[in-house]
């Protein structure tokens, strides 16, 4: 009995008789609200606590091996595919060799409805075609044939014969395209429009790649894009950005920042051009494999390249990036249970504490009041 008693004093929670006790209708309201205060709060302790947090980390991107992967999905909404073209190339201006792609143009009308079935395009197509062989007059190619018996009966070959010696046709000179009365093609240029999209993976080195009227081919290793029979400025290069992003989407950060934008060209011959900081990313779940992406900010200009403006460069829409040397690493993480056993001791505590005090206070001055009032001396 002795220890018992000994033990009975360390009680740090003495008891009070219930006769002793006086409850109150401010105690009440006192305990209600603690109440759902402290069950709101617990709730979104352990939602926290389900929750994986996001841990990041900055550090120098030493990563090797990994392709570059563009997900792009353009609309040109008054150009016909025949007239517009793809093209990547690396910071050299040489184009990327050994392209893995699924790039598919599909023709639409000017209110974006399809009118065909969409087809994989050739980043790097030749633009050769096999002389006609129609039993006409040999026309001539202006010394561009390779043999005596190659014939150029049309506009397109002699110029398809000007790319294969990688010189540059000015059709103004050219019987043919002079008597050219084949619009198949230029019929249609401005009365549909084409829809761009698909992946590529190209080298992880700072690159360009571009969205532009005309075929291309090189002269001298200088790109050229030939949109003969028309002059450039009747091009309209307003386009809508669908998507664009460099690797996977991970739910959150700034993977593609220019999803859904359109841009308006106000006259023709306008060129765009975004300047893309790509910031290799890693992400590491709770569970699953590490994913390898990207995020990218954008700078964007747009100049008017005619002839009366003074500007140099050719219509379209050219997308120059570059990698950035550090890599940024988000880590999935689980708090743990002891963090949210803490914090709810502490919510609880804390509410209880200061409702205590609070309703103290409330008891005591209005036991003030009324003993006042009772001996007349309130005013």
């Amino acid at each position: 009995m002795r220890f018992l008693d000994s033990l009975r004093r360390l009680d740090a929670y003495p008891k009070i008789d219930n006769e002793f006790s006086i409850r109150t209708v401010s105690g009440a309201a006192l305990t209600l609200i603690s109440t759902i205060v402290i069950v709101t709060l617990v709730i979104g302790e352990i939602n926290a606590y389900l929750s994986p947090n996001i841990s990041e980390e900055l550090f120098v991107d030493t990563t090797r091996g990994h392709k570059l992967k563009i997900n792009l999905d353009f609309t040109i909404p008054r150009i016909s595919c025949d007239y517009v073209s793809l093209d990547a190339q690396d910071s050299t201006g040489e184009q990327h060799l050994h392209i893995e792609h699924n790039i598919y143009k599909r023709r639409v009308d000017l209110h974006g409805n399809q009118i065909e079935e969409p087809k994989k395009e050739d980043i790097q197509a030749s633009t050769k075609r096999i002389a006609s062989t129609e039993d006409t007059a040999c026309g001539s190619c202006y010394g561009a044939e390779r043999n005596a018996s190659q014939c150029c009966n049309t506009c397109q070959d002699v110029i398809d014969a000007y790319r294969e010696r990688k010189w540059n046709p000015n059709v103004e000179d050219f019987e043919q395209c002079k008597n050219s009365k084949d619009g198949s093609v230029e019929g249609k240029a401005f009365s549909e429009g084409c829809h761009i999209y698909g992946t590529m993976e190209v080298n992880r080195v700072e690159g360009r790649f571009h969205i532009a009227p005309g075929k291309s081919f090189s002269i001298n290793h200088i790109h050229v894009h030939d949109v003969q029979p028309y002059s450039s400025a009747r091009f309209n290069t307003t386009h809508k950005i669908n998507t664009l992003s460099f690797g996977e989407q991970f739910g959150f950060g700034t993977t593609r920042p220019l999803d859904g934008l359109m841009v308006e060209a106000t006259e023709g011959a306008m060129m765009f051009q975004y300047y893309i900081k790509i910031v290799p990313t890693m992400f590491v779940p709770l569970n699953g494999p590490t994913l390898y992406t990207n995020q990218f900010s954008v700078t964007k200009h747009q100049k008017s390249v005619t002839a009366m403006s003074g500007e140099t460069g050719m219509p379209g829409i050219f997308v120059n990036y570059e990698l950035s040397p550090l890599m940024v690493k988000y880590t999935e993480k689980r708090n743990s249970f002891g963090h949210l056993a803490t914090n709810v001791c502490a919510i609880i505590g804390g509410i209880f504490t200061v409702a205590g005090i609070i309703d103290s206070v409330l008891f005591t001055s209005i036991h003030v009041i009324r003993r006042k009032i009772e001996l007349g001396k309130a005013s």
